[in-house]
């Protein structure tokens, strides 16, 4: 191997989009939590200006606190979500390049020799 062999920058690169596939990955589940937490906060705060439950003014702020709690996780998940992709799209392209400066070759079959 050369100094100018790319292919410690490629393992690099690489592991450094498995880290970011995870960051990715984490991100998704939280914006899914924070819908589902939209969602139920809203329903409870339905069910407590209707009355329907006989709940007071606590559940009816706690609804509100999660609802708005859901509202502030999603924007900053998928504001990171975007940053992390782009970041992906990034270093795919730098390896991609990198991979473009390898002189491949073509292995071909060869006969086998028998001893």
């Amino acid at each position: 191997m050369t100094e100018d062999d790319p292919t410690d920058e490629i393992s690099d690169i690489e592991d450094r989009i498995e880290r970011l596939a995870e960051i990715a990955e984490r991100c998704r589940k939280f914006i899914l939590a924070s819908k589902i937490a939209i969602g139920s906060g809203g329903a409870l705060l339905l069910v407590t200006i209707f009355g329907l439950l006989g709940t007071g003014q606590t559940a009816a702020l706690g609804s509100i606190a999660l609802v708005l709690g859901g509202i502030v996780s999603l924007g900053s998940n998928i504001s990171t979500l975007r940053q992390t992709d782009d970041a992906i799209s990034a270093a795919e392209a730098r390896r991609a390049a990198l991979i473009g400066t390898i002189d491949l070759r073509v292995v071909t079959d060869a006969p086998l020799k028998l001893v």
